[in-house]
């Protein structure tokens, strides 16, 4: 794994002036962390800083919005991302989470000043605000129309709402704890919630009634992900014939990322046990990457890729800091993963060189949600940072 790099959160702005400085850092691990400074030498007629590096670090390329910047000794090679535009009036608080609508016209986001807001993704202009959660709500997505919302907050409550008119439509009571994570089963004709109360429960949204709990485990379960399994993967069958009303759930695992350091991973139709995996820390998020590849985040920083088909080995452990991995999402042919200490960044099979989504200073990121070249990421500093990957 290439040592990770680090580089002033403000750097866009600071380089931006003649004889601006800002200052850089690579972290090789298990040797000292090596120091650099970025000066720019002026700014061209286009609007583009000329930028030198000092010893041991290199400027690939520089535009007005990334610096792509190099340590050869050390084989570290980071593209720096500077947010194309930033919305600081949606919350006034910190934002907990957010997703974009699949067609890239909305976005909704929860925040700790109690509220949910549905808002334009262009321009961050407030469209509707959804009342009706009792305390904080925890977790936003769209369903896969666009049109409408599933929230789950800490009053034990799972929501339907109308993104058009911000009626709640549905309203899921069974959880005897605060909604921790939500997931959809393919177009959401059912939806899944996991809670504090240690279940994962399976929902039909056309009765508002629970189809059934999915795991019990225990320990509370902070993220959930739901995958079509290859079809090598043995899932089992059930032990008692599902109801008719569970709609896309064959060929299907849930994985279930748990407070007590364990992922557990179930066939979600036949309700039999995958694996069950156990890291170093509590696990807070996970996503699949295809039908047997995931990848699940722990509280003491490590990203575990694991292959279902033989999970007791990890095929890696992706590590750059001590910082919680607070949120990881599938993207392309890689990921897009935040932590705790503001980083957030991007990984791609066939890029040599890590994106860095900078300008959140040592505040967590809760959430990173993509449309298309379009990445948003919400904030404990409370402000929606949209970046644009161009040339990806």
């Amino acid at each position: 794994m290439a040592a990770p790099m680090r580089i002033q959160s403000d750097w866009a702005k600071a380089l931006r002036r003649n004889e601006g400085e800002a200052w850089l850092s690579c972290h090789p691990p298990g040797k000292p962390t090596l120091y650099g400074r970025l000066i720019c030498q002026g700014v061209d007629s286009s609007g583009i800083p000329e930028i030198t590096a000092s010893e041991g670090f290199v400027v690939n390329e520089i535009t007005k919005k990334s610096i792509h910047i190099s340590c050869p000794k050390e084989n570290a090679s980071s593209k720096f991302l500077a947010p194309y535009t930033t919305f600081s009036r949606i919350h006034t608080k910190s934002i907990t989470c957010l997703d974009i609508s699949s067609g890239g016209g909305l976005g909704v986001s929860t925040s700790t000043d109690g509220t949910m807001k549905i808002w334009q993704a262009a321009n961050g202009e407030l469209r509707r605000v959804l009342e009706g959660h009792v305390f904080d709500v925890n977790c936003c997505r769209f369903f896969p129309s666009g049109l409408v919302v599933l929230s789950g907050g800490m009053d034990a409550q799972v929501k339907i709402w109308s993104a058009e008119d911000a009626n709640c439509v549905v309203t899921f009571i069974g959880h005897k704890g605060g909604i921790l994570d939500t997931a959809i089963v393919d177009r959401g004709r059912n939806v899944i919630s996991s809670s504090r109360d240690g279940t994962a429960r399976l929902w039909d949204c056309g009765r508002s009634a629970c189809l059934g709990i999915i795991a019990d485990c225990g320990s509370p379960v902070n993220g959930i992900a739901v995958g079509a399994a290859d079809n090598t993967i043995n899932l089992g069958s059930p032990v008692k014939v599902p109801s008719e009303r569970e709609i896309g759930t064959e060929g299907k695992m849930l994985l279930l990322a748990r407070e007590d350091k364990k992922l557990q991973c179930v066939g979600l139709w036949s309700r039999q046990p995958v694996f069950l995996f156990v890291g170093s820390d509590a696990f807070n998020c996970c996503t699949f990457l295809s039908g047997f590849s995931l990848l699940a985040g722990t509280q003491d920083g490590n990203i575990y890729q694991l292959d279902v088909r033989n999970p007791r080995v990890p095929v890696q452990v992706i590590r750059r800091s001590g910082a919680p991995v607070l949120s990881l999402l599938a993207y392309r042919d890689g990921f897009a993963a935040s932590q705790g200490d503001g980083t957030c960044f991007i990984m791609q099979q066939d890029l040599d060189y890590v994106i860095e989504l900078t300008e959140a200073d040592c505040d967590p990121v809760y959430k990173v949600s993509t449309w298309e070249k379009q990445i948003y990421t919400c904030c404990r500093d409370g402000v929606v940072r949209r970046y644009q990957l161009s040339d990806l």
